[in-house]
């Protein structure tokens, strides 16, 4: 049984046969210790504060049933871990990115961050979560106010909190049109009404994070804590 905040995702679910609905990671309506398995997948560093990012967890837990077990996967700080790049910067297109930074028109400029409960107040490492555990390796910077940098694609993330470009192609073009994107300038109205920019916040997480959230809850034990191509992931087991 699937679940997720789009209904359209939803919707592609259905058409495909399979049990999806929606819902708020934060309230799930399922009955507590019903499942014997749950997978989280790049939702977790979509929450702006460290508790609610917590409660995420905790609403994981809740719906495992004894020695039932979970997986989540987090985007990491860390896009480069013991010498090597993660597939995330080897599929750098250079072309691509100055595409990119001429469309958003805002490549690694402070946007205003219009969420109410901001991370602004998280330090570099969720110290809240570590409970005093060394950020080692990691070069986050803390953010200071209430703007939030604009992540360049396929590069290094240089702070925890940041807002990540998400290129929407031919976003108004009606299905069957045939619409000649070059014909417009970019960074035209016609053009960014073609391929509207969206931003979306992420918390990218430090080595030991996520791990730490984890263990800082009493009804569950981490199975496993591993590093895997810029990502952090936790698998964790139901006392």
């Amino acid at each position: 049984v699937g679940c997720d905040r789009s209904k359209n995702l939803v919707d592609i679910c259905g058409e495909k046969n399979f049990q999806a609905f929606i819902c708020d990671a934060l309230s799930v309506p399922i009955r507590s210790g019903s499942c014997d398995a749950c997978i989280s997948i790049a939702v977790i560093h979509h929450f702006s504060t460290a508790e609610r990012r917590l409660a995420t967890i905790c609403e994981i837990a809740r719906i495992l049933r004894p020695g039932g077990t979970a997986l989540i996967y987090v985007w990491a700080m860390e896009q480069k871990y013991k010498n090597q790049k993660s597939k995330y910067l080897k599929e750098k297109n250079d072309s691509k990115d100055k595409e990119e930074e001429i469309n958003t028109g805002v490549a690694q400029r402070p946007l205003s961050d219009q969420m109410p409960d901001s991370s602004s107040q998280d330090s570099a490492c969720s110290d809240l979560l570590l409970n005093g555990l060394k950020d080692e390796g990691c070069d986050a910077k803390p953010v200071a106010d209430s703007r939030l940098p604009v992540h360049t694609n396929r590069t290094s993330f240089h702070s925890q909190d940041v807002l990540v470009p998400w290129h929407l192609k031919g976003g108004t073009k009606k299905k069957g049109d045939s619409v000649d994107t070059a014909s417009f300038p970019a960074g035209s109205r016609e053009s960014q009404e073609l391929n509207p920019v969206f931003h979306r916040y992420y918390h990218v997480f430090c080595e030991g994070e996520l791990e730490a959230a984890c263990r800082s809850l009493d009804c569950v034990r981490v199975q496993k804590s591993y590093y895997d191509q810029g990502n952090w992931c936790v698998v964790l087991e139901k006392l």
